[in-house]
């Protein structure tokens, strides 16, 4: 599939409907990107042609199902370049990924005097999750401080690296700057120091290609809603020698090898030891077709495209009067700014009676919000569907709001 706008943009029915009277330009992306006829077509066929209970089942259709699933996670492995399939786990999301490391693997490993790194610039769902655990098991949590121009002060990570240094946990592209981190260096450095590395890759992996083996890190995570995938469904690559010494985080059906009463139960094999319970088959047969359908348009062409379209919207939005643009000038997918004085959800309701919808608040990002000495901002992403005359069209809306409202 060659990369056609006009074309792509045909993909994705909900496009073409209106908004308070105008097209819609739909610019939040990164809160949940739209969905494809091909993701929608595959779900749909798959609860009315081959709906089954996976795993175990021995009739025709649990036997297809429960094939269809396994074909989605060796799917995964190819598109992280993970060495086995057997090294990506089925989660609900980043957010159940990063929980169930943190859970399992910090739980069962972390002890009193140990410490984990983190950035100002973290999700708060690679945040929350290692203060909840840094509490139970008597860690220390260290923070990695952004720059003045939006990059982590890669400079001090070494400084905060020491002997009890156990993880340190980044975020690949910053859902609010877009900042793309040197993931690959910061994991060379420490892994230097004998230290694990966790990726939270949800705002990457719809933008380029990853190569968890390239990168060199132990975990990383991402969400299928982000990549064009349903709702429900996301991925974790951990490394099998880190899988086999995690204890599992959830009991229940799937995840169990014998049960005993009243005691003695032990696990399956990774990593279905970390899958407890009913999957969502279906939407994991969804986000199966959102790779297929991704990878096919290709990702190099997918970043050629988003950078071209990124370059556009900064320049049209530069000339926007009282605007402030958050973050460095090389960025992928988000642009983050405030107009002038006024709130970010006043400018956002504004601009959804243009049509236009961005993300208006603190982006589940707060720290980061302290750090810019504001309560919330604006945020508009661009995706693959993005046009031009969608950047044209929000630097317009800015405009006018600033000349109803007033510097």
């Amino acid at each position: 599939m060659s990369f056609d706008p006009a074309r792509v943009r045909a993909e994705f029915p909900i496009l073409s409907r209106e908004v308070n009277g105008h097209p819609l330009a739909y610019l939040d992306s990164a809160a949940s990107a739209q969905r494809p006829l091909a993701v929608i077509n595959a779900e749909s066929h798959f609860y009315q042609h081959g709906y089954a209970a996976v795993h175990r089942g021995i009739h025709s259709l649990s036997a297809q199902a429960t094939t269809d699933m396994e074909n989605v996670r060796a799917q995964a492995a190819r598109f992280l370049n993970a060495p086995s399939a057997e090294e990506i786990i089925f989660v609900k999301g980043t957010t159940e990924g990063i929980n169930l490391v943190a859970n399992s693997w910090g739980g069962s490993q972390l002890q009193p005097g140990d410490n984990l790194i983190i950035t100002e610039m973290e999700h708060h769902a690679n945040i929350v999750p290692w203060q909840m655990v840094a509490e139970r098991t008597g860690a220390e949590i260290r923070v990695l401080p952004l720059n003045d121009n939006g990059e982590l002060a890669t400079e001090q990570l070494a400084g905060l690296i020491d002997s009890r240094t156990r993880l340190l946990a980044v975020t690949h592209v910053s859902n609010v700057l877009g900042t793309v981190n040197p993931v690959k260096a910061l994991v060379a450095q420490a892994k230097a120091a004998g230290v694990l590395t966790l990726i939270d890759g949800a705002q990457a992996v719809m933008h380029h290609a990853v190569d968890v083996q390239d990168i060199g890190c132990d975990f990383y995570v991402f969400s299928g809603h982000k990549i064009y995938g349903p709702t429900g469904t996301g991925v974790l690559y951990a490394r099998k020698a880190l899988q086999e010494i995690m204890p599992p985080w959830e009991g229940g059906g799937s995840m169990i090898a014998q049960v005993s009463l009243p005691t003695g139960t032990t696990w399956n094999t990774t990593p279905w030891r970390f899958e407890a319970g009913t999957p969502n088959t279906g939407g994991i047969i969804g986000l199966g077709a959102a790779l297929t359908w991704i990878s096919e348009l290709g990702l190099d062409a997918i970043h050629q495209r988003e950078t071209q379209l990124m370059r556009y919207a900064l320049d049209k939005l530069a000339s926007v009067p009282d605007i402030h643009i958050y973050g460095p000038a090389e960025r992928s997918g988000v642009i983050a700014f405030n107009l002038g004085k006024h709130h970010a959800f006043d400018v956002g309701s504004f601009l959804d009676q243009y049509g236009i919808a961005i993300r208006t608040g603190h982006h589940c990002a707060m720290p980061l919000m302290r750090h810019y000495a504001v309560p919330a901002m604006c945020r508009a992403s661009f995706a693959l569907y993005n046009t031009e005359e969608e950047a044209d069209r929000l630097a317009t809306g800015l405009t006018r709001i600033h000349r109803l409202l007033g510097g």
